[in-house]
């Protein structure tokens, strides 16, 4: 039987590499403070995803 090949990638925080296993349980970060930074960064609108601006009274409207 084979053993499974460890898939490695880096982390998107600092750029150290990762195995990507259940032994790593902040992955895809190599520790909780790169994960925390990455939240910090997503809360301070520095990271966005592409889209049009929501809009707040569409909210309303759906669970009002």
């Amino acid at each position: 039987m084979t053993k499974p090949t460890l898939r490695k990638l880096n982390c998107p925080t600092c750029g150290k590499e990762v195995i990507w296993s259940e032994d790593f349980p902040f992955r895809p970060f190599c520790s909780k403070r790169c994960k925390l930074i990455d939240f910090g960064d997503w809360a301070g609108e520095k990271h966005s995803i592409p889209g049009d601006p929501a809009n707040p009274e569409d909210d309303e409207e759906t669970w009002g």
